[in-house]
């Protein structure tokens, strides 16, 4: 999941260590949120979310947005 977490961070002209004490988690989540390497609890992301005063789904994209329909995604194959 890609997301919005380093852009917003610079806009605040926050530290990650800043962001991270605000959220209530280490600096190290925070890293790891920003390089894409973990995917935040949906709790965490509520919280992301309304620190940044945006909806989740401006922070949080998913990879592949073609493939991102679900149920959708199959409803035309068996056609």
């Amino acid at each position: 999941m890609r997301n919005e977490i380093k852009a917003r961070r610079a806009e605040l002209r926050w530290s990650q260590a800043e962001l991270g004490k605000a959220l209530g988690v280490s600096r190290q989540t925070v890293i790891a949120l920003e390089n894409d390497k973990y995917d935040p609890s949906l709790p965490l992301a509520f919280r992301i979310s309304a620190l940044f005063g945006a909806p989740i789904e401006e922070i949080f994209q998913p990879e592949d947005p073609e493939g991102a329909g679900g149920v959708e995604d199959g409803a035309d194959e068996g056609s």
